[in-house]
């Protein structure tokens, strides 16, 4: 992280996100479910959506019907960035049936050469333009081998198919595969480790409303976590209000920054609070950022604060 000078100091509003009440959380929050077989996840969305009573609900990454695990779901303003971990990298664990037995060595050896670039075409009932495109697989740990059962852990790229990846495996062994069952493990920063069911969602609203929030504040979490996995810059209390405007970042309204930020890459800016202010492009890399004195540093694209959150200091940032 490189700081630069923080300047003056100046008369700060906003509130640092787990200090936010639930009815705050409510429209800026982000629940990490733990969906179960059976139910669409628009049919779990509109589920917690009638268990909290909230207007505006929506879910990162659809899971099939007969898929379980981690499904992230956005409350209020928080529902803007769901795009976010739509590209987030996912991990899965996956039940591979072989058609025909194959020795345990050759079936580690073949799901090995499977890590890196891969090229797949979506199944043709999945709800994208079936053609052909590139994934990454991070990795790949086949957890145990039991005749023709295969468990495997796969960390890959957004819209990977884990059912096609099955079938390519079993292309590749010469023995035919297919995928008996699968479980989202990890969305981006999110895991399953955090992951609530709907009773317990349930529960907590219950007590909630009965006068403790302590189970509902644990389980919503503010909505910053889904900017996690972006490039961080830190913007001084003087130029919030600009931005929250609409305003591009100029340097000198930096706090400071993450390092390894380059010219074109996506960011997140945040207060000193740690409040989700805006995504932007960085138009300098960070070194240069940290250098200048003038200049535009982040082209806005989209804010999430609301105006008038900070006082209005237009200029103090030039």
């Amino acid at each position: 992280m490189l700081v630069r000078d923080k300047g003056p100091r100046t008369l700060a509003r906003g509130k640092r996100p787990e200090d936010r009440t639930v009815e705050e959380l409510l429209d800026g929050g982000v629940i990490v479910l733990d969906k179960v077989q059976g139910p669409t996840s628009h049919q779990v969305t509109a589920w917690v959506k009638d268990i909290l009573g909230v207007e505006r609900i929506g879910h990162g990454g659809t899971l099939d019907p007969n898929v379980s695990g981690v499904l992230p779901i956005a409350l209020g303003r928080a529902v803007r960035m769901t795009d976010l971990v739509l590209r987030s990298d996912k991990q899965y664990v996956c039940h591979m049936y072989l058609h025909r037995p194959v020795p345990e060595k050759k079936v580690r050896e073949v799901i090995g050469t499977f890590v890196g670039p891969i090229y797949q075409t979506p199944p043709v009932r999945s709800a994208v333009k079936v053609a052909m495109r590139v994934r990454k697989v991070s990795s790949i740990d086949v957890l145990e081998v039991d005749g023709r059962d295969v468990l495997f852990k796969v960390d890959c790229d957004a819209g990977t198919y884990v059912r096609t990846l099955c079938v390519d495996i079993g292309e590749a062994l010469g023995v035919g595969a297919n995928m008996r069952a699968l479980r989202r493990t990890r969305s981006g920063a999110m895991t399953e480790k955090e992951a609530v069911t709907l009773q317990e969602l349930t529960d907590a609203v219950v007590r909630w409303r009965e006068g403790d929030d302590t189970w509902l504040r644990r389980i919503i979490r503010p909505m910053e976590v889904l900017l996690e996995p972006l490039p961080k810059v830190i913007v001084k209390d003087s130029a919030v209000d600009a931005v929250a405007h609409g305003a591009d970042l100029n340097a000198p309204g930096i706090v400071s920054l993450d390092e390894g930020i380059e010219k074109g890459a996506q960011v997140a800016l945040l207060t000193l609070k740690g409040e989700a202010l805006a995504l932007g492009t960085a138009t300098m890399a960070a070194r240069d950022m940290h250098r200048a004195y003038k200049g535009r540093a982040v082209r806005t694209v989209r804010v999430f604060l609301p105006e008038g959150t900070y006082p209005r200091m237009w200029g103090a940032q030039q």
